[in-house]
């Protein structure tokens, strides 16, 4: 573009030259090519100024950009932020741009919601794979045994066994153990017997050791079964009590908060916290990570379940894409009113960094052949305008 602006004026300065000091049809000729220079030396200058000093001369008031480039990026950076990060646009935006209707329709697609999960499953597996062992030693012994050294366990234990009393929240456990130990009673008699004879007297017969602990474990069998079938048994609400004093004890004795304190300590202390920590953490990502990774497995099927109910809902459900919407527009608005500045400060930063010619010259580049269109447009105009002139001046002569 640049080149044909420059060959206009080229075929301009020809012309003049050629219609030099002729009258008639060719002084309109001449004057309009005469002015068409004009035009076009004085768009150069005009469009060349902006970005470089015409011909290398310091002539002032040029080479506007390299010289004011952070000027002019500072300006840039307030009209952005003055002019789009506002709190009734973004609201204005958010709202027409039905954020919550169009993530329904898109997870209704199968294919998406399955890529969805696929995704954030994979993403799940190199997360886990990339925490290693020593990384949970860390976090149990720097971060969580200190807070636990410095944190009393008495009123927590307390109150939570105070609590779980009062609601009976423990009823549900005690009956777990109890049928548990009944089924290990019934099926595991054998070992119970031979666990009770190594512990007879050795001088009792055979055969009243064999008797007696017989007789035992039927009636082990009998109580807990017992226990197990009566909700009132005098065996659980002595349990009861028991944990009821227990709660108030490490409440308020402070020789049982002060034992509690003693037992956590000895435990924080044991070796084989961080180990077993560590075992736990093994188990859990082992699970995790061959579920995730199993395509047809738990964690994505269910996943899959979750994301196409949830679109449906959004589909379906006006009151929840409104309030999805309308959250969507509180989270942009906090988040410019928050980061805004340092969004727009962007601008800045990256156009101070620039080297003042490189600025010039990209800026030049990005629109550079519009302003071409003004020295193009200055030639042509100026030859029409200077055609009109030189006929006034014959009018008027």
């Amino acid at each position: 573009m640049r080149t044909v602006a420059v060959s206009l004026l080229v075929l301009a300065a020809i012309v003049y030259v050629a219609t030099l000091g002729r009258d008639g049809g060719w002084g309109f000729v001449n004057a309009g090519a005469e002015a068409s220079m004009v035009g076009a030396i004085a768009d150069w200058f005009a469009v060349t100024a902006l970005f470089k000093h015409p011909l290398g001369l310091p002539i002032p008031h040029t080479a506007l950009i390299p010289r004011r480039k952070d000027e002019l990026g500072k300006g840039l950076e307030e009209f952005v932020g003055e002019n789009f990060l506002q709190e009734d646009i973004i609201r204005e935006r958010t709202a027409s741009a039905n954020i919550s209707a169009r993530v329904g329709d898109w997870l209704s697609d199968p294919a998406n919601a399955r890529r969805l999960v696929d995704e954030v499953s994979d993403v799940a597996a190199i997360a886990l794979g990339k925490v290693r062992d020593e990384h949970i030693a860390d976090l149990v012994t720097e971060a969580f045994v200190p807070r636990f050294r410095d944190e009393p366990i008495s009123p927590i234990l307390g109150s939570l066994l105070t609590e779980a009393v009062r609601d009976d929240l423990h009823h549900g456990v005690v009956d777990l153990a109890l049928e548990e130990m009944h089924r290990w009673l019934v099926h595991n008699g054998d070992t119970f017997v031979e666990v009770l004879s190594e512990r007879a007297p050795w001088w009792a017969p055979p055969r009243l050791n064999e008797a007696v602990t017989q007789r035992l474990h039927l009636e082990a069998i009998r109580w807990v079964a017992d226990i197990r079938d009566t909700p009132d048994h005098h065996a659980r609400e002595a349990l009861d009590s028991m944990l009821t004093q227990l709660g108030q004890d490490l409440l308020a004795n402070p020789r049982t908060q002060e034992r509690a304190e003693r037992f956590k300590e000895r435990l924080l202390d044991h070796p084989q916290v961080v180990t077993t920590a560590i075992s736990l953490w093994k188990a859990m990502r082992s699970a995790l990570l061959t579920s995730v990774r199993d395509r047809d497995g738990a964690v994505r099927q269910r996943l899959l379940t979750e994301l196409n109910a949830f679109a449906q809902r959004l589909r379906t459900d006006a009151a929840l894409r409104e309030k999805l919407d309308r959250t969507a527009a509180d989270v942009a608005v906090f988040a410019v009113e928050r980061y805004g500045a340092e969004l727009t400060t962007v601008i800045t930063h990256t156009i101070e960094r620039w080297d003042g010619k490189e600025a010039a010259r990209r800026i030049e580049l990005h629109v550079g052949r519009d302003l071409q269109f003004i020295r193009i447009n200055g030639t042509i105009v100026g030859g029409l305008v200077g055609v009109l002139i030189h006929a006034i001046s014959l009018l008027v002569h």
